[in-house]
């Protein structure tokens, strides 16, 4: 039986960009060491929610461990919560939230300028817990990393809240539990809707709404707010609530519906949560999330290579989660991200291929969806895949890229396709 070796690159398909001589960034990057492994290996192409789907981070990261999003996926903001230890209870209504900033109700910013600190989220979410009261519920909102957050809103009538209502975030629609990201919309804050006739929706549509304008009165006259206009920068004076859920995972554990252990290295809470969900076993690491750019961020890629070794020692199968190219792609960054995928393949890639045995190790290479630094979002395009070492036959590859990927003998794959044949091959 081989070990294997998981690896998931946020945001890592793109489109060809002019400014890089019609290339990529992956195509443009210097990847000699996923170069190396697709020409010892095979390669293709993977849709990892669906045809026609510009998936969220979690629906994507579902697929590609081999649990379909649509039928099981318990919704983002649950996730969240259980990623950072919130206390979330069936019948409570869970989020994924945003700090943002808002010239209402036109949004101004979806991420408060994208450099609201982790510090100043913190302050500003104890303020509102402090602050706001709401008529008929009680909440916990929590910052986590800049301006990312979860909010669990509960009911004091001990009534279930239901998470059939619409996001105030309109870069996503909800279908079903699932969230899907929007190429285009209109920036302004979306009124919080029951999507069926029930009590338990309507109460949860009121609900949402009344923390959604109260906050923002809060947030509005905050002392980190005022220091922030002063400084010349957006304030986050408004809460974007999406991709709601209302009851905790019942999901059969990855061990048991593939046949392996399962450790992993996840840096963002929703990683965390569905490592959690799926009963894998977070492996304590640095965090990646903390390191930034340069060569903070290469000594922490580094740190995880060589944790790696030891990590497959205890356990058959390891997913690592990098979030770096995912970050410069929704800014329109290009080079950023060419430069984010260049320091994983060397500070990564060149640090963990020293330190294992391939001829016992399977490692597998793709994304959890594509993000367009020309269109600055999610898209529903395929990523490319690898899969190397542990005994698999080249098939001629010679590159890692979304188009040489595309000509690969593994061809286009749906996400929840891969790791049972990931499985197959670890265990010839």
């Amino acid at each position: 039986m081989h070990k294997l070796l998981y690896v998931c690159l946020d945001g890592l398909g793109d489109d060809p960009i002019p400014e890089l001589d019609g290339r990529t960034p992956l195509e443009a990057a210097e990847t000699p060491n996923l170069d190396a492994l697709a020409s010892r290996g095979r390669t293709g192409t993977v849709i990892t929610a669906g045809p026609g789907i510009a998936p969220e981070s979690d629906i994507g990261v579902f697929g590609i461990l081999g649990y379909d999003p649509h039928e099981e996926h318990p919704g983002r903001g649950v996730l969240e919560a259980l990623g950072i230890g919130m206390d979330f209870r069936d019948g409570d209504l869970a989020y994924r939230i945003n700090f943002a900033t808002a010239d209402w109700p036109d949004i101004v910013d979806r991420r408060a300028g994208r450099n609201l600190t982790s510090e100043e989220a913190h302050a500003l979410a104890a303020e509102v817990n402090e602050t706001l009261q709401l008529d008929g519920a009680s909440f916990d909102l929590r910052a986590t990393i800049e301006h990312r957050g979860a909010l669990v809103l509960r009911s004091t009538s001990g009534r279930p809240l239901s998470s059939s209502v619409t996001n105030t975030d309109p870069a996503y629609r909800r279908e079903g539990y699932i969230g899907i990201a929007l190429e285009t919309f209109e920036p302004r804050v979306v009124t919080c809707e029951p999507l069926d006739a029930t009590d338990e929706a309507r109460q949860a549509a009121d609900l949402t709404n009344s923390f959604v304008q109260g906050s923002a009165k809060v947030l509005d006259a905050s002392d980190v707010n005022v220091a922030r206009r002063e400084a010349g920068k957006l304030p986050a004076n408004l809460i974007l609530t999406r991709d709601a859920g209302d009851h905790r995972p019942r999901l059969q554990p990855i061990g048991e519906r593939f046949g392996l252990s399962w450790g992993c290295f996840v840096e963002m809470p929703v990683e965390r949560g569905i490592a959690l969900a799926l009963g894998m076993e977070p492996v304590s690491a640095s965090r990646l999330d903390e390191a930034g750019f340069g060569s903070a961020a290469e000594d922490a890629y580094a740190a995880w290579a060589s944790l790696a070794p030891d990590a497959l020692d205890a356990f058959q199968a390891l997913y690592v989660h990098i979030k770096g190219p995912d970050v410069p792609a929704h800014d329109g960054r290009a080079e950023d991200k060419r430069d984010v995928i260049s320091a994983i393949d060397r500070a990564f890639f060149g640090e963990v291929l020293e330190r294992i045995d391939l001829r016992r190790t399977l490692v597998a290479v793709t994304g959890d969806h594509a993000t367009s630094c020309l269109r600055r979002a999610h898209t529903a395009d395929p990523v490319p895949l690898l899969v190397s070492g542990g005994g698999v036959t080249p098939d001629g590859s010679r590159s890692f890229g979304e188009r040489s990927c595309a000509d690969g003998s593994l061809g286009e794959l749906l996400g929840p396709q891969i790791l049972p044949r990931l499985v197959d091959l670890a265990a010839s």
